[in-house]
């Protein structure tokens, strides 16, 4: 089968698509032949080095997919039967033409729903409901920053916040990001790049700060976290763009506040703990996404990229132009 592959880290050129051989569903597990498949940063850290799948996971590159059911492995539960659509949460792998996956990470694709679609949903959308539910235990009509608002896990938590009927507010680099996040449903949105978002976020709070703070930045905003932070808040830390380190008083100004500090990885979650978070949301969140909910969910595809300009597509990220998810077209094999 035709991959996403990389034979030494470095930049995009380094990317290639080859052949490799294709996986065989072991005990518990589903053979899927792939339609689609996302970008993710941590696509890109891996093909720098700096992110290696977990142990036992595929080194091919792509950490969710769409596509339909191709074969079971010894031990299924009747769940899945071959054919049917589905989108996969993955340790890696998703970039190929097959991937084989635990049953338990598969959810149903909706009926009224594209593969294209499909695949920009489980990787962002289980990190922002993972952030919120069970690290954040978010509850109605607290609020919420989210920084990188534009992006899939952005876009995601803004309707996902809605969703619990909280308050989300974001961070973004460019006026074209804030309005997107606005028409998502974001209450507020500023421009890191030219306003202190710290200031911003406490007027439109009347001064009480946000109860949450997702964040993938990192060190460089410590200090203006904790000024828009409430008393008791919970401040998420998912990524680190910036960098981890922190320089100043970070502890003191913490305790000040009673404030706690959570931090979250998905792909090295341990499979029981990844297989309740899919059942979670499937139960809770995916029925939205089908026509005629309220609210309705929607996944925000920025673009679409045939898997041999894979390149393209990690340069297009690098660049952080996208607003959501930027999806890869893998090709229909005979």
């Amino acid at each position: 089968m035709l991959a996403a592959y990389f034979d030494c880290p470095g930049g995009p050129e380094n990317l290639c698509v080859k052949e490799v051989e294709k996986p065989h569903p072991g005990e518990g597990e589903v053979l899927v032949k792939v339609s689609a498949s996302a970008l993710n940063r941590a696509d890109l850290l891996q093909r720098r080095g700096k992110y290696p799948p977990p142990k036992g996971a595929s080194d091919i590159l792509g950490l969710e997919a769409a596509g339909s059911v191709a074969g079971l492995g010894p031990g299924c539960k009747g769940q899945w039967k071959t054919g049917d659509a589905v989108m996969a949460l993955l340790s890696g792998g998703g970039q190929a033409e097959y991937v084989t996956v635990p049953e338990g990470y598969l959810m149903p694709i909706p009926h009224d729903m594209t593969f294209i679609q499909a695949a920009a949903i489980p990787e962002a959308w289980l990190t922002a409901f993972q952030l919120l539910h069970f690290v954040g235990k978010v509850q109605k009509g607290e609020r919420v920053l989210i920084h990188a608002g534009a992006s899939g896990v952005g876009m995601a938590a803004i309707q996902l916040v809605r969703l619990a009927k909280a308050i989300p507010i974001v961070t973004a680099g460019t006026q074209e990001k804030l309005k997107a996040t606005a028409n998502t449903g974001a209450a507020a949105g500023f421009n890191y790049k030219n306003e202190d978002f710290s200031e911003k976020v406490l007027a439109f709070t009347q001064g009480s700060g946000v109860d949450i703070i997702l964040d993938c930045v990192g060190g460089s905003y410590w200090e203006k976290n904790l000024n828009c932070l409430s008393t008791d808040g919970r401040w998420i830390i998912y990524g680190l763009l910036s960098g981890g380190e922190v320089h100043g008083d970070l502890f003191a100004r913490l305790l000040s506040k009673r404030a706690s500090i959570h931090t979250s990885l998905l792909r090295s979650q341990d499979k029981e703990y990844k297989e309740r978070l899919v059942k979670a949301f499937t139960e809770d969140v995916l029925p939205y996404f089908s026509g005629g909910t309220s609210p309705h969910l929607q996944p925000v595809v920025d673009s679409i990229y045939p898997l041999h300009e894979i390149a393209e597509a990690h340069r297009l990220m690098e660049e952080n132009k996208n607003i959501g998810k930027i999806v890869i077209k893998i090709p229909a094999s005979s």
